[in-house]
């Protein structure tokens, strides 16, 4: 609103969007608005729509029939609004990164590894702008200041390997508002963050925007960022628009039984106590991980320093209990997973059922068979090139090579089933590929094939994280299930607090290698006393 109370014109207004490939509808006449400094959230779930919806706005989706409307307001006075959906190539290569501008979920996929930061932020400015390369050097360097990036005038001259997660967001970023647009649209910018770096590139986009006076679409299915970020929310299914609003009004009074399904898929706490007077499954105490790493000058002649991963972690899985480890990246979580599935070397004691991990492979042969794991994507975990009865049945050739096929496929139906896969639900279950599930039903199969040798404990890396909130809540569910009915016991790393609420009975918490604190779950994530501890809690919130 203005100061005379009249609405705005839109920045943006997109009328009866529909988008089609090879003939099939997926987005289905699709209308909304964006009005100018506005912050809007598109909601939906992965293959509602949303991201090809923004994509088409600036028509980067390939081999694709776009109809419909999508009308920019004009950047001077006095000129005729942009029909983005029929512009020409030249007209959309003045719009693209000076009007509308995109960050892109993955950074570390969407930046060139063969050029330095500086020279992509540096290309755009020169580019869109006509500034010389000094300039648009000059402009990379403050460009990453306005991001908060330390020492922008070093970190210009980087690869983007050479900068974290949190670095390389914070770097497309600043490519992105590099000439100012008047929109941003931001395609799932912090799912590959942790929690606390989510917390502060939302932070500074928010910031960015009172600065600039942009409008942002954000594109993302986490509904905690929505309720922290957006003016007003729209909710995507499977190609159609089934609600929109203000997101107090929408998350208060949701109108459509979809969008009540995405509320309420926030993990819930459904565990039973750890079985009492049992020894512990697995066992740590001084627990030690290192790994070599070249020293420079001529010292590295003759010997070679350490990198320290994990410093003297000590913990204890309970029978039929969850230790959830919670840290963000780098911070030594999943080092210790590794360690705690005999895959590296390591010092001090480990213990599984009072037997420590040893260096001969066949006497940890028992031992592996009682320790399985589950990973973070089930779509990479998974060979392609093998069919679901091989894939779940593989660890009995190793296991119980006395099986005959009859046997072992009765075991593989069987574990299925648990899992919640079915021959009536999925016919030619067992001759089917990883492809033909969806990422949900993947992970069933990732712990369907960690079940079947009748493991004791499993490691679940990130089990979670790679999926959709819906799909999430099912996975947790049927995670909890299998801990009641089998008594397994869990050794959950991960990011989500949520998931930990959720999940865990004792909690360890990382950073840089060492644990800061640990307990129950109540104590660690209700009266956390460590700073870091609090901050992670507080941006889970």
């Amino acid at each position: 609103m203005n100061e005379q109370n009249i609405p705005l014109p839109p920045l943006l207004d997109v009328k009866d969007l529909r988008i089609s490939f090879g003939g099939k509808e997926v987005v289905h006449g699709v209308d909304f608005s964006i009005a100018p400094g506005e912050k809007v959230a598109l909601v939906g779930e992965s293959g509602s729509g949303k991201t090809v919806t923004a994509l088409s706005l600036v028509r980067l989706v390939h081999n694709a029939h776009i109809s419909g409307s999508a009308r920019l307001a004009a950047a001077q006075a006095g000129e005729a609004p942009v029909e983005l959906l029929q512009a020409s190539e030249r007209q959309l290569l003045g719009i693209r990164g000076r009007d509308i501008a995109m960050i892109f979920q993955e950074p570390m996929t969407a930046l060139n590894p063969l050029y330095s930061i500086g020279d992509q932020i540096a290309e755009v400015l020169e580019l869109k702008q006509g500034l010389t390369a000094r300039q648009a050097w000059e402009g990379a360097i403050e460009a990453l200041a306005a991001t908060g990036i330390p020492e922008p005038a070093r970190r210009v001259s980087a690869f983007p390997h050479q900068l974290s997660g949190g670095q390389r967001q914070r770097a497309m970023i600043a490519m992105a508002l590099a000439c100012r647009p008047r929109l941003l649209l931001a395609d799932e910018p912090t799912t590959a963050l942790d929690v606390t770096l989510r917390q502060q590139i939302l932070d500074l986009l928010a910031d960015l925007q009172r600065q600039t006076g942009m409008a942002v679409l954000l594109i993302t299915h986490d509904l905690n960022l929505v309720r922290r970020f957006a003016d007003r929310v729209a909710v995507m299914e499977r190609g159609y628009l089934v609600e929109q609003g203000a997101v107090a009004t929408v998350f208060e009074q949701p109108q459509h039984a979809y969008t009540r399904k995405l509320i309420e898929s926030r993990p819930a706490r459904d565990v039973q106590a750890p079985r009492a007077g049992e020894p512990p499954l697995m066992e740590a105490d001084g627990l030690r991980v290192g790994y070599p790493v070249p020293i420079a000058g001529m010292k590295g002649w003759f010997r070679r320093g350490e990198f320290v991963a994990v410093q003297g972690a000590q913990f204890q899985v309970p029978p039929g209990g969850t230790l959830g480890v919670v840290g963000e990246s780098g911070s030594g979580k999943s080092t210790l997973a590794l360690a705690a599935l005999g895959l590296i070397p390591h010092k001090g004691k480990l213990a599984v059922v009072g037997t420590n991990w040893g260096p001969q492979a066949a006497a940890n042969r028992a031992i592996r068979r009682l320790v399985q794991v589950v990973f973070q994507d089930p779509f990479s975990s998974l060979s392609p090139r093998m069919t679901v009865e091989e894939i779940v049945g593989e660890g009995l050739l190793v296991h119980e090579p006395a099986l005959d096929i009859r046997q072992r496929r009765e075991r593989v139906y069987r574990v299925l089933e648990e899992v919640g896969l079915s021959e009536a639900e999925f016919p030619g279950l067992l001759s089917r590929y990883p492809h033909e599930f969806s990422g949900g039903q993947r992970q069933r199969l990732a712990i369907a094939r960690a079940l079947i040798v009748e493991p004791q404990l499993l490691v679940l890396d990130e089990p979670t994280s790679a999926l959709d909130v819906t799909i999430q809540q099912q996975v947790l569910k049927l995670l909890q299930r299998l801990q009641r009915e089998r008594g397994l016991s869990y050794l959950l790393i991960t990011h989500d607090v949520d998931v930990i609420w959720a999940m865990a009975h004792e909690v360890l918490v990382m950073k840089d290698g060492h644990v800061l604190e640990s307990g129950t779950v109540e104590e660690v994530l209700h009266n956390p006393r460590n700073a870091y501890t609090q901050t992670l809690v507080a941006a889970a919130s």
